[in-house]
């Protein structure tokens, strides 16, 4: 994880910067740069995606993004999660571009790089515009934590999974995900 300058940046600088296979993404008008992910981090994204793919299939409550997709709180708050569940309810904030607000899910994939990052930054920033739900894989310590809203503004550690459970939201009712398959190598 690299800053790139400590002059506050806009949605429309981002738009600027070439295509260069980085994740590119500013916090508090801070540009924030990631790594490509890993295998292992690709594994897992794509595992969850295939089963609340599925799921959707048959229970059609929203839609489904993956990164790189454009999440943008406001001009100076733009980030890139792993995963992104909308609402049917809430298709507005969907545009032909990005997102505009907050989605009912965000997901992200722990990696060496940005496990401060996400765990702090981005939990702050989700915490503050209100999206309601937040899990964090963590495929070293093959974990993972839902974070819920309990007031606004402020998230409550919901659940702390190891790979022996079974993950489950009540976005996805009746949904099941053995993080065993998930996290496995």
């Amino acid at each position: 994880m690299s800053h790139a300058t400590s002059t506050k940046w806009t949605y429309e600088d981002l738009l600027l910067l070439p295509e260069d296979g980085l994740r590119h993404e500013i916090i508090d008008g801070e540009h924030y740069v990631k790594a490509s992910p890993i295998t292992r981090h690709q594994r897992i994204s794509m595992r969850l995606i295939t089963e609340i793919s599925f799921y959707l299939r048959e229970h059609p409550l929203g839609e489904l993004f993956h990164a790189p997709f454009d999440v943008v709180f406001s001009q100076s708050d733009v980030v890139e999660p792993d995963l992104i569940f909308i609402r049917n309810e809430r298709r507005e904030i969907l545009t032909t571009k990005n997102i505009q607000g907050s989605p009912d899910l965000l997901v992200e994939i722990l990696s060496d790089s940005n496990r401060k990052y996400d765990e702090v930054t981005k939990r702050a920033l989700y915490e503050r515009t209100g999206v309601p739900e937040y899990w964090i894989v963590d495929p070293v310590r093959n974990a993972v934590r839902v974070f819920r809203h309990r007031a606004p503004g402020s998230y409550e550690l919901f659940a702390e999974l190891s790979a022996d459970d079974t993950l489950t939201s009540s976005l996805f009712p009746g949904l099941e995900i053995p993080l065993d398959e998930i996290l496995a190598d």
